[in-house]
């Protein structure tokens, strides 16, 4: 099974981390139906990633298959949720509680992951006070006295694109380690603080334009 040590010294590729969810999430149907094992090659035409690649991400994690039989799903299952993190409850503070941010808070499925947002901050108002899904708003200027109250590591920036920026200098110095940006703008942030840039319109201009060049 994977422990820190493996986390920590093995340079794990950005496509790796990115694909083997998707292995997760495959292998725990196939538990819901009663399979006890899977194969590379299984996994491979189900994700529709080559055999070879399958075997490979998978060395990563530090798990063996057995010939002729595969992975043990249980054991695959115990060994991606505690390499991915998943297994572990990491506590975050989401910024912007518009449509987006809202949406996120009632995502119960986070949870699933390790993901516990446990409180969310907003300029407005007439928001602090109120809850999303049984989880606290606060406005932005209590920050840092409910940093002390949870401890977050993570934030989570749904804010308008023009209030990115200022809003990420005003977290970072909370103690927040990592950010989840969904703003199309590209924070700048210090060496030591992981950013992961997930945002929507990116992802739509990527599919409006593989739409295009198909037709």
């Amino acid at each position: 099974m994977a422990n820190d040590e493996l986390k920590q010294n093995w340079k794990v590729p950005e496509p790796t981390l990115r694909r083997l969810p998707w292995y997760l999430a495959f292998v725990k149907l196939l538990k819901q139906r009663g399979e006890t094992s899977i194969s590379s090659t299984q996994i491979a035409k189900e994700i529709n990633v080559d055999a070879s690649q399958v075997a490979k991400d998978l060395s990563y994690v530090n798990i063996s298959g057995k010939t002729r039989v595969g992975y043990e799903i249980d054991t695959l299952i115990d060994v991606l949720e505690d390499f991915l993190g998943f297994n572990s409850s990491h506590k975050a503070f989401l910024f912007g509680v518009g449509s987006l941010g809202a949406a996120l808070l009632q995502d119960t499925g986070l949870g699933q992951y390790g993901l516990e947002i446990v409180a969310g901050f907003d300029i407005r108002e007439e928001l602090s006070g109120t809850s999303v899904n049984g989880i606290p708003v606060y406005h932005m200027s209590e920050l840092s006295t409910m940093q002390k109250r949870y401890g977050a590591t993570i934030g989570i920036i749904t804010v308008p694109v023009d209030k990115a920026q200022e809003v990420t200098n005003h977290i970072i110095t909370e103690g927040i380690k990592a950010l989840w940006n969904f703003t199309p703008f590209r924070i700048r942030v210090p060496e030591r603080i992981v950013v992961q840039n997930t945002s929507l319109y990116a992802h739509l201009a990527l599919m409006f334009n593989r739409m295009n060049s198909t037709n």
